[in-house]
């Protein structure tokens, strides 16, 4: 008897992190204005409010969706962006008047970051 492996036909394509934010208005000024993301969707269930809500960012095919609802989430993750140019980034980044804590920093693993 012969048994037949099951195959793979759903393959994970990408993850997009969520952010948890407590001011969407605020997260919304902060990504499309300074590094420079679009805003591909906002969903907020009472249009006459800021929060909650669910918005979708997206710049360079890197995807964000930022939220404000309660009980999604924790204000304060970390997302982490691999570029091709880190210190191209930072430039246009201080341009934008985006406060950067650290770097670009050559770290013993071999990355650039900041």
């Amino acid at each position: 008897m012969v048994k037949s492996m099951p195959t793979r036909c759903h393959l994970i394509k990408v993850a997009i992190p969520l952010v948890h934010v407590s001011s969407s208005a605020a997260a919304e000024e902060f990504y499309c204005e300074r590094p420079g993301f679009r805003q591909e969707f906002s969903d907020r269930r009472d249009q006459a409010k800021a929060d909650p809500c669910y918005v979708g960012v997206s710049r360079d095919g890197v995807r964000l969706h930022v939220l404000s609802f309660f009980g999604d989430g924790v204000s304060g993750e970390v997302v982490n962006l691999i570029v091709e140019d880190v210190d191209a980034l930072r430039a246009e980044l201080v341009k934008k008047r985006v406060r950067i804590d650290t770097g670009p920093v050559g770290q013993t693993w071999g990355s650039r970051e900041m």
